[in-house]
């Protein structure tokens, strides 16, 4: 019987092997697609402080051995207002194309003299999170720590909420999404508050409205303090973003889009 448990073995270690690989969860993605292009405007009260972009990888990239959407979102502050703070900041998802999940995290922070750069890399079948962070003149840090099932990232929750059906939604239904950012795990609740059309440099839109509840910090005037509008059609873009800060307000307007996956009705 002995001679048999080797192979017993690995025939275990096999079926283990697939079930691993059919473990993760299949979202159905109607919204975007790779090449989407979006660009904001930046508006802090009445001064155009900053620009931002977003975009897909017009291919996809194999990460932990499946497809995945690369979206990447850059702001950089206006020359005008980098007198005050220059910003040059870049933040990337890895998104498995088929469970809308991060699979790697990017960031790079250039504000002001602070310098910090920090790569996550997640692991859905065990649930973990192995972080490497480096700022300026420090060595770099590593550490792992366990996340939640379908955990997400900042960038990847947006394009995860583009997935979803909000028809069937009553103004102040919930719904709550795992995430994980800068080493902690946090439930980033999300509150539904209906349809409106919204006026942004791109045109009128009509939109949906999400409030995200915020965590008590230093940054947000209240845990209701940011809006966010996605366009109220397949492809489900933010298309306006709005934020009560304790030094003002800011305003997130889109203004150009390209290689949308479905077309984006807007009334100039």
């Amino acid at each position: 019987m002995k001679k048999f448990t080797p192979v017993i073995l690995l025939l275990v270690i096999v079926l283990s092997a697939f079930s691993m690989k059919d473990s993760m969860r299949t979202i159905r993605n109607e919204s975007f697609s790779t090449g989407e292009i979006l660009k904001y405007k930046v508006h802090y009260g009445p001064i155009t402080a900053a620009e931002a972009t977003i975009d897909v990888s017009d291919q996809l990239h194999t990460i932990n051995g499946r497809p995945s959407y690369r979206a990447t979102v850059y702001g950089r502050t206006s020359s005008s207002f980098d007198i005050f703070m220059k910003v040059r900041d870049t933040w990337q998802s890895y998104i498995d194309t088929a469970a809308i999940v991060p699979h790697r995290f990017h960031r790079s922070i250039e504000e002001g003299s602070y310098r910090k750069k920090e790569t996550v890399d997640f692991n859905h079948i065990s649930n973990t999170a192995a972080v490497k962070v480096k700022r300026k003149k420090d060595p770099e840090k590593t550490s792992t720590h366990k996340v939640s099932d379908n955990v997400q990232d900042i960038v990847s929750g947006f394009y995860y909420l583009r997935t979803l059906n909000y028809d069937g939604m009553r103004k102040g239904d919930k719904l709550t999404i795992k995430g994980f950012f800068e080493e902690e795990n946090f439930d980033m609740e999300v509150t539904y508050r209906g349809r409106e059309t919204v006026s942004t440099k791109a045109g009128k839109i009509k939109a949906i409205k999400l409030v995200p509840k915020m965590p008590a910090n230093e940054l947000f005037k209240g845990e209701n303090a940011i809006t966010v509008y996605l366009s109220d059609d397949d492809n489900k873009i933010p298309v306006l973003i709005q934020a009560e800060m304790f030094v003002g307000s800011i305003k997130v307007d889109l203004y150009e889009f390209r290689n949308l996956k479905h077309k984006l009705v807007a009334k100039k």
